[in-house]
């Protein structure tokens, strides 16, 4: 499972993003930057009902189709 990718990227870092003393970045992150342009992201949380998953099961079947249809 992936949960973030470059987390250093996501916007809860927008205000300490310049202030490099309060984390630390260890290498270049390429792989990271890789998983966040490259994966198809779909947020889920516990509360989720039936409804909103089946919502969720139909877009991305639509989206795979559509794609594969061309």
């Amino acid at each position: 499972m992936l949960f973030a990718g470059n987390l250093i990227r996501h916007p809860c870092f927008d205000a300490i993003r310049g202030d490099k003393s309060v984390y630390r970045v260890v290498g270049a992150l390429e792989v990271t930057d890789r998983v966040v342009n490259d994966t198809l992201w779909i947020g889920v949380y516990p509360g989720l009902s039936d409804s909103n998953l089946q919502h969720m099961i139909r877009t991305v079947e639509e989206a795979v189709l559509s794609y594969v249809q061309g």
